[in-house]
């Protein structure tokens, strides 16, 4: 069933992008906490000392913030360049895709970066415990929760206004 709002399609697309814009502020935040601790570890004496195994996992967690960092600023970027030129619904259609792959790579640096900890500070069973319980939570959180939301209200379409 579609939305039923009393407005334009132009006004529900502007109120849509809005929408996704205020979205990506509260996910932005959180990036950049994490992008700015993970890049200031490699500078401390203990990171020199760490593992193969845990300087890879801390390059995995970076490199998966700078994708999450990339896909969550993306329609951003998109809005600007296409500003005013009737791309609106494609930005949704295609931001609403990256910001669904951005949250996926920021639950996995998050996961990486406990796990990074965990494993430092208590070691492989900490971190593997520790690791599950975030994808659990993110998982749960994010995805299946809001899938079941959306089948128990009818299946009501997630996407853009048609």
């Amino acid at each position: 069933m579609a939305e039923h709002t009393g407005e334009t399609r132009n006004e529900q697309l502007t109120r849509n992008i809005g929408e996704l814009l205020q979205e990506l502020r509260v996910a932005q935040a959180g990036v950049q906490i994490l992008f700015g601790f993970l890049l200031s570890v490699v500078f401390t004496d203990r990171f020199h000392d760490a593992s193969g195994f845990e300087k890879s996992l801390h390059l995995s967690a970076v490199a998966l913030a700078v994708a999450a960092t990339a896909l969550l600023t993306a329609p951003a970027a998109w809005h600007r360049l296409l500003f005013r030129t009737g791309s609106r619904e494609r930005i949704l259609t295609v931001g609403n895709r990256l910001v669904l792959v951005g949250l996926v790579c920021l639950a996995f640096a998050i996961t990486s970066t406990v796990a990074l900890i965990a494993k430092v500070v208590y070691g492989e069973i900490a971190m593997i415990v520790l690791a599950a319980l975030c994808v659990l939570l993110f998982g749960i959180l994010w995805f299946v929760m809001p899938l079941r939301i959306h089948r128990a209200t009818g299946g009501q379409p997630t996407g853009p206004p048609r």
